[in-house]
């Protein structure tokens, strides 16, 4: 049967289980808008600017385990979507970004809205294509959904001609991809696991260290069998937070620049480190010459690019950590490391880095901590980048998986609002609260409009402090508060979301805080709170510039603080 290029494209994207397209329309796209109709099957979400419509598919992709799609047309239409396809690509999310493409016979010709786009992407995609012709379109979207939910997951794009959606071939699905030079490893190598069961079970002080790679997965049980069995203290990256129940007796939380104090204490004190799916990039290992001194390390990754990179590894293990932590925990002898556990249970008493202190105003950690109580812990959290980011993961305590959603490698401001749509659209059922700083939620704030028209119901906490907040604290603790470029005047958010037709609230005093959560949370649809929050407060702990990862600033100091300090025990 003979079907246009649009048609192909429809069809191709129903066989992948498509659900959504989040997008906007544009010149070289109407061919295909035009055959949108036929596909009711296919909902298409009309953003405000397609930076909106990559990450709220990047948020669907994250919230689901799917992938997502975004769209948009020619030239800027494209080149506005490479913020959330990078974002994407550096927190290996599952993404298919579909950009529309001039005609052939004008390509390189400089023709109105043309753009390199496949050039442009080629460093932040796992793959891109450029449509040659119409009868290649089918094997061509077959392939790039199968290389963006394979392997280490990521962002493919596809540049489509507008002539190659008009013209017309006879459509085969391809049953199946032929990638002779695409072949991940997903079984651990079976001497590699031998070798890392021996350091397990021959350990005295181990900690995992837990990534997104465990939510990519899916090996909470695994995770949890391993932990269990071995007693060894989990601790999670930022990207791995909700990979391990925080409630769980052997969860330490998160480490790094702003994690537990107690956390990286630990893997500062650790003989033997279990990296699973994560990278060991700079927030979570501050200088990599201090990481972990005492420890050999075993390192459980899909991507054999990662292993090494950053820090010495003695134990490598290429393969899907699902597959490999099955493999491990046949092998794994049930352990006790009853002194090294009540260790570090005497450092996170010792070290609260979690306490609240009373204040007059209202401070952002008792926003935080209200909100994990009215929702009981079981909201999908989607935060921006900055104090705010740090603060929900703090404060909030993650026991589902996948339940905090935040731009982890790109710390891409106005992520956090589109990424809370497509959360909300993949788990509709699922309560989906958007933690916002007053300066990242003005750079994609037009997606309210989108909220409203699909009525998507988000609830959105902003952390409204009138300032760029993360930036403003360094100037504070290390350029003698000099704040250049960070005090923020913002708009009456009140008066946006009434222009917006969505209710919300001023929050200025620590008693309105619950009872505002509790009246978002019984609203049917989109909520909004303008939390009015303490201008000049830090986030804590805090590993500053150049430090080791256990030389940590644990609470304010009066006045300006100071680095360097006295040395953390």
């Amino acid at each position: 049967m003979k079907m246009s290029g649009a048609q192909i494209l429809c069809e191709s994207m129903v066989k992948e289980g498509v659900e959504v397209i989040f997008g906007f329309t544009g010149g070289v796209l109407l061919p295909l808008y035009d055959t949108f109709p036929q596909y009711p099957q296919l909902r298409h979400i009309l953003v405000r600017h397609e930076q909106g419509a990559a990450h709220a598919a990047d948020g669907y992709a994250r919230a689901t385990g799917k992938v997502g799609v975004c769209l948009a047309t020619s030239g800027p239409g494209a080149t506005n979507l490479v913020t959330g396809i990078a974002n994407a690509y550096l927190d290996s999310s599952p993404m298919v970004a579909i950009t529309g493409q001039v005609a052939r016979p004008f390509i390189g010709r400089d023709a109105f809205q043309e753009i390199d786009i496949t050039g442009i992407t080629l460093p932040i995609t796992k793959h891109n294509y450029l449509v040659p012709d119409t009868g290649s379109l089918a094997r061509i979207v077959k392939e790039a959904f199968h290389l963006a939910r394979s392997g280490r997951p990521g962002p493919v794009l596809i540049d489509i001609p507008r002539d190659v959606f008009v013209d017309e071939v006879e459509f085969h699905y391809p049953a199946r991809v032929n990638l002779p030079g695409y072949k991940p490893t997903l079984e651990g190598h079976p001497a590699q696991v031998r070798k890392a069961v021996k350091l397990i079970n021959e350990a005295h002080q181990p900690v995992i260290i837990a990534g997104r790679g465990v939510i990519i997965s899916g090996a909470y049980d695994e995770l949890k069998y391993l932990a269990e069995t071995a007693q060894v203290p989990v601790i999670t990256t930022l990207l791995g937070i909700g990979c391990f129940p925080e409630s769980h007796v052997l969860s330490f939380g998160m480490l790094g620049m702003h994690g537990m104090a107690y956390a990286n204490m630990a893997v500062s004190a650790a003989d033997l480190i279990v990296a699973i799916g994560m990278r060991f990039d700079d927030r979570a290992t501050a200088r990599t010459s201090a990481f972990a001194p005492h420890a050999r390390i075993i390192h459980i990754d899909i991507d054999p690019a990662e292993i090494g990179k950053n820090v010495r590894v003695d134990v490598p293990i290429v393969g899907d950590v699902k597959l490999v932590l099955k493999a491990l925990n046949e092998l794994v002898i049930s352990s006790e490391h009853v002194a090294w556990v009540r260790q570090l249970d005497d450092w996170r008493q010792e070290h609260p880095s979690v306490e609240i202190r009373d204040s007059e105003g209202l401070l952002p950690q008792f926003v935080i901590r209200k909100i994990y109580e009215v929702t009981g812990g079981e909201a999908i959290v989607v935060t921006g980048v900055g104090q705010n980011q740090m603060w929900a993961a703090q404060h909030y305590w993650y026991n589902r998986p996948a339940s905090l959603i935040s731009s982890g490698g790109l710390g891409t401001m106005g992520f956090e609002l589109p990424a809370a749509m497509g959360a909300k659209v993949g788990r509709p059922e699922d309560t989906v609260w958007c933690i916002a700083g007053d300066g990242g939620f003005q750079m994609t704030i037009q997606e309210l409009a989108t909220i409203v028209q699909e009525k998507i119901a988000v609830k959105v906490a902003i952390l409204n402090n009138g300032y760029l907040g993360m930036v403003r604290q360094w100037q504070e603790m290390f350029y003698q508060r000099r704040y250049v470029a960070t005090p923020l005047s913002g708009p009456d958010f009140i008066k946006i979301a009434d222009a917006y037709g969505i209710p919300a609230l001023r929050v200025t005093r620590r008693e309105e805080v619950v009872p505002a959560v509790e009246q978002a949370m019984a609203e049917a649809g989109p909520f909004i709170i303008d939390f009015k929050i303490e201008p000049e407060e830090n986030v804590y702990p805090m590993v500053p510039p150049g430090a080791a990862v256990a030389e940590v600033l644990e609470e304010p100091e009066k006045g300006v603080a100071v680095w360097p300090r006295r040395s953390t025990p």
